[in-house]
C-alpha cells in the first residue's frame, strides 16, 4: 500500500503533528451539466422556433431580407462568401457537431461506453432508429423525385428531444436520458455523414486533398502532444475552408475535432500540484506564479471538459436558437395547409418520426436483446425504451439542415411542416406512455422504469464487513459508500443529511471511508488516524461523530480532548497516534479511492454505482429508493 504523501507527524505532550492535505470537489459532472444544458436549452430553442413563425407571418418580406443578406470574408484575392442564412447553417453549426464530437468522445472515455460490450447495444438502436423512419419515407416517396429528400427522417434533435422528454416524462429514471444521449450522439454522426456523402454538392478534388492534408497535420501535431488550443483552431479553421471550397460540407470538421479530443477524470496527483501552484501564487502574487497556477488548473480537467463547459452554453442557447430563427420560419396558410395533408413529403417525415423511431429503437433493442440471450440489455425498462424511442420522433435542428440542402420552393414548406408536426405529436405520444406507465401496478411499473441490467460498478473495493465501518443492517438492499474528509465542510454539511436518510430508510447500510486530501485541509490526516485510533478500542462512530461535529477543532491538543470525552484509553490514544499505527488503514481507503476514480469530497457510491450531482436530502433519497427499486428487480 502507499500512504498518502504527508510528512511523518511529530508529537509530545503538548507538541503537534503536521502534515498537509489536498482538497477538490465538483458537485457538477460533465454529463449531469450536459444534460442540464440540453434540457434548459429546449425552452430558447422553442422559443426561437416560434419566433420565426411569428416573424415570417407577420412581415416575410424582412425575414428574408435578413437571413439573405450576403456576408464576405476575404483575405487577400481570396474569402468565402455565403448568404446569413448559410452561414449558420454551415459556419456555426459546426460548433453544434463540434460538440456532439466532444460528447461522443466522452461517453468512449469516461461514460456507459467505456465498457464497449455496451455499446452495441444503443450503437444498434441509434442505427435502427434511423433506418426504419428512412424506410417509412421512402415507401411514401416510392417513385417521385422526393424520395431524394430521405435524409430529412433519420434524425433526433438531442436538446429539444431531451428537454421535452423532462417537461412530459419528468419520472423516467435519469439512465434513460443518458441511454437516449448515446443514441442521439450515433444518430448525428451518421446525419452528418449523410450530409457530407449525399447532400454535398460537386466536389473540387485539389482543394478536398488539401483539406485532407491539413488533417493530416492535426493529427501530426495531436500525436506530437501539442496542446495548444489556438494551434488547433486555426488548423481546424483552414480545414474548413479547404472544404467548403471542395463542394464538401464543411460541418464535419466540427465533428472530426471533437472525435479527436480526450476526456479522462481529474486525477488527484494532477489536483494535488494544481493546488500546490495556487499556494505557491498565494503566498508570492506574481505573474509569473500566476501564468503557472492557471496552468496547472487547467491541466487536471481533461480538454475535453474544458471545451464542453466553453462552447456547449453557446451551441445550445445561441448557436442552435439562431439556427431555428433562421429555418423554421414557414408562411402558414390554408394552401400550405392543404397542400401538405396529401403531401408525400410531409406525410414521410410525419409517419417516419412518429412510427418509425420507436419503432425502431425499441424493436432494435428488443432485437439484440434477444439474439445475445439477455447478455446485451437496456439500462432502462421497456416502459422507458418505448418513451425514448417515442420522445427520438423529435427531429428538428439537424432535420431542418438536411431539409433546406434537400429541398426548395415549396417541397421545403412542406418538409418543415412534417417536422414541426412530428415533434408535436413525438411529445404527445411519449406523453401517453408516461400516463399509462404511471397507471401500472407499482411492481411492474418498477421493473418497466429500471429494467433488469446489470449496472457498471464504479466501486473498485467491495464493502467488507469485516474491515470497513459500517453502519445499517448488514442485510439492507442499499449500501451507499461515502469517501470523506473530517475537515472537509462540505462533508460536514452532508453528515446531516446522512444521518435523516438513515433514519428514513430503514434498509440502508452506510460506509466512511477516509480521503484526506493533501494540501488544503492541513489536520485531516491526523484526523483520520485519530478515528482509526479510537476504532482499535471500539468506538470509530463515535469519533466519527465528535470530528465532524467540531470540524473547527482537529488539532492534537483538540483530538486528545475528543478522546478524553468519550471515555478511551487516552495513553493508548496517544501512542497510536504517536507512532502512526493507523495510517496504514488509511493508505488502503485512499488506494481504493484512486481505482475508483475519485479526487474531491465528499464522493458517494451506491450498491457500487457512483452517484453524480447533489447530496442534498432530497436528491439522495430519490438515489437511494432508485437503487432500492433496481436490488428488488434484481433479487
Amino acid at each position: 500500500m502507499t500512504e498518502p504523501q504527508a510528512p511523518g507527524p511529530s508529537f509530545s505532550g503538548s507538541g503537534s503533528f503536521s502534515g498537509r492535505t489536498a482538497w477538490t470537489r465538483s458537485l457538477q459532472t460533465p454529463l449531469r451539466e450536459f444534460l442540464r444544458t440540453e434540457t434548459g436549452s429546449a425552452a430558447v430553442l422553442l422559443a426561437a422556433a416560434l419566433t420565426a413563425l411569428a416573424w415570417v407571418n407577420i412581415d416575410p418580406s424582412s425575414y428574408e431580407a435578413v437571413w439573405r443578406t450576403r456576408l464576405s470574408i476575404s483575405v487577400g484575392g481570396s474569402g468565402v462568401s455565403q448568404e446569413l442564412r448559410e452561414w449558420v447553417n454551415n459556419g456555426l453549426m459546426t460548433f453544434f457537431f463540434f460538440v456532439i464530437g466532444l460528447e461522443a468522445r466522452r461517453e468512449f472515455d469516461m461514460g456507459e461506453l467505456r465498457e464497449r460490450r455496451r455499446a452495441a447495444l444503443p450503437v444498434l438502436a441509434g442505427v435502427g432508429g434511423m433506418a426504419v423512419p428512412v424506410a417509412i419515407y421512402l415507401g411514401v416517396n416510392a417513385g417521385l423525385p422526393s424520395a431524394h429528400g430521405w435524409g430529412t427522417a433519420m434524425s433526433t434533435d438531442t436538446a429539444f428531444a431531451l428537454g421535452l422528454l423532462a417537461l412530459v416524462g419528468s419520472h423516467f429514471p435519469e439512465r434513460l436520458r443518458v441511454f437516449m444521449l448515446t443514441v442521439t450522439v450515433v444518430d448525428d454522426i451518421v446525419a452528418l455523414m449523410v450530409i457530407v456523402i449525399v447532400y454535398s454538392g460537386h466536389i473540387e478534388l485539389p482543394a478536398l486533398m488539401a483539406a485532407l492534408g491539413i488533417f493530416g497535420v492535426v493529427l501530426l501535431v495531436r500525436a506530437a502532444g501539442v496542446h495548444r488550443g489556438l494551434v488547433y483552431a486555426l488548423l481546424g479553421a483552414v480545414t474548413w475552408v479547404a472544404l467548403f471550397k471542395s463542394g464538401v460540407d464543411p460541418l464535419v470538421v466540427g465533428l472530426a475535432m471533437g472525435l479527436l479530443t480526450y476526456a479522462y477524470p481529474a486525477a488527484r496527483a494532477d489536483l494535488e500540484r494544481a493546488s500546490g501552484l495556487f499556494r505557491l501564487f498565494r503566498e508570492q502574487p506574481t505573474p509569473e506564479l500566476e501564468r503557472s497556477a492557471r496552468l496547472g488548473l487547467a491541466s487536471a480537467i481533461s480538454p475535453n471538459e474544458r471545451l464542453q463547459q466553453l462552447y456547449h452554453p453557446w451551441t445550445s442557447y445561441v448557436i442552435v436558437p439562431l439556427f431555428a430563427l433562421s429555418n423554421a420560419g414557414i408562411e402558414i396558410n390554408g394552401d400550405l395547409l392543404a397542400r401538405a395533408l396529401t403531401s408525400p413529403i410531409t406525410l414521410g417525415i410525419l409517419f417516419g418520426y412518429v412510427l418509425g423511431k420507436p419503432i425502431g429503437i425499441a424493436g432494435t433493442s428488443w432485437l439484440v436483446t434477444r439474439l445475445s440471450r439477455g447478455r446485451l440489455r437496456p439500462p432502462v425498462g421497456w416502459a422507458a425504451v418505448a418513451a425514448g424511442g417515442a420522445i427520438s420522433g423529435v427531429g428538428f435542428t439537424v432535420s431542418l439542415l438536411i431539409a433546406s440542402k434537400a429541398f426548395g420552393g415549396a417541397q421545403l414548406e412542406e418538409a418543415k411542416i412534417g417536422v414541426l408536426g412530428a415533434a408535436a405529436c413525438a411529445s404527445a405520444v411519449t406523453w401517453v406512455v408516461a400516463r399509462v406507465t404511471a397507471l401500472l401496478p407499482k411492481r411492474l411499473r418498477i421493473r418497466a422504469l429500471f429494467g433488469t441490467a446489470e449496472a457498471i460498478i464504479d466501486l473498485a473495493a467491495p464493502v467488507d464487513p469485516r474491515r470497513d465501518h459500517v453502519r445499517g443492517p448488514a442485510d439492507a438492499p442499499v449500501t451507499m459508500v461515502e469517501y470523506g474528509d473530517f475537515e472537509c465542510p462540505h462533508c460536514g454539511r452532508a453528515e446531516s443529511v446522512i444521518r435523516d436518510l438513515l433514519a428514513d430508510f430503514g434498509d440502508l447500510r452506510y460506509v466512511w471511508r477516509h480521503l484526506p486530501l493533501n494540501d488544503v485541509h492541513p489536520n485531516a490526516q491526523l484526523a483520520a488516524e485519530a478515528a482509526e485510533a479510537a476504532a482499535v478500542q471500539g468506538a470509530f462512530w463515535p469519533m466519527h461523530d465528535r470530528l465532524l461535529e467540531h470540524q473547527g477543532a482537529l488539532r492534537p491538543p483538540d483530538l486528545v480532548r475528543h478522546a478524553e470525552a468519550l471515555g478511551l484509553d487516552v495513553e493508548r490514544f496517544r501512542r497510536d497516534l504517536r507512532t502512526r499505527a493507523t495510517a496504514p488503514r488509511i493508505a488502503e481507503d485512499v488506494d481504493s479511492a484512486d481505482l475508483s476514480g475519485v479526487s474531491g469530497t465528499p464522493t458517494f457510491f451506491l450498491n457500487g454505482r457512483r452517484h453524480h450531482g447533489a447530496y442534498d436530502i432530497a436528491t439522495l433519497s430519490a438515489a437511494v429508493r432508485a437503487a432500492r427499486a433496481r436490488a428488488a428487480i434484481a433479487s
